[in-house]
């Protein structure tokens, strides 16, 4: 092979390879690090809190058996596990919220308008996800009163439990769909990003 043959192929692969290099790159070069790491820790944060607050829906349920059937003492007992996996929430809540305050920060190294309106649609679904988290976490310590007031015989606690379980239900589903939201919108993303 000749010297102005092997210069070819070099000349050719270098070509190629900066060819390669530049369409790796431009789907994620333009995006910044920080962002990205806080995205997937915060979707992380963001699923575990779904599962989370499911877990809680399903004690929930037990929780509103045990009442109709007068077995107020085991409602209680269920009702104190809830709102100790309720402290794991708040806690991870609060590891959400740092996430997302990584991600608004690197907001403005994101080239693409409709890529940062994207993931600013998914930021605006997880502060929604941390809102509905307080009231269902509000919700949940007045459920654990409300069940001590049934089981000390105060009139109208009843009502108020089967209330509570129905309002912590719908924030439930309220942080399942914000949740669902926010990977929609990140989805997108992805998809403007790789254009």
């Amino acid at each position: 092979m000749s010297q102005r043959t092997k210069l070819f192929i070099v000349f050719i692969a270098i070509v190629v390879g900066g060819y390669g290099a530049s369409r790796l790159f431009s789907s994620s070069g333009n995006i910044p690090s920080e962002f990205q790491d806080a995205r997937l820790r915060g979707a992380l944060i963001a699923q575990n809190i779904v599962n989370l607050s499911n877990d809680s829906s399903k004690s929930l349920e037990k929780i509103s058996e045990l009442d109709k059937k007068g077995d107020f003492p085991e409602a209680l007992a269920i009702t104190l596990g809830a709102t100790e996996k309720s402290q794991d929430i708040r806690e991870q809540a609060v590891a959400l919220a740092d996430e997302i305050s990584i991600m608004t920060k690197a907001l403005s190294g994101i080239q693409s308008f409709e890529a940062r309106q994207a993931a600013l649609e998914s930021i605006a679904s997880r502060l929604a996800l941390l809102n509905r988290l307080i009231s269902y976490s509000n919700y949940l310590s007045n459920l654990l009163q409300a069940l001590r007031d049934r089981f000390s015989g105060i009139p109208g606690a009843a009502k108020q439990v089967a209330v509570l379980v129905n309002q912590i239900n719908a924030e439930a589903q309220a942080i399942n769909s914000f949740n669902s939201q926010a990977g929609q919108a990140m989805d997108r993303f992805d998809t403007i990003i790789k254009q």
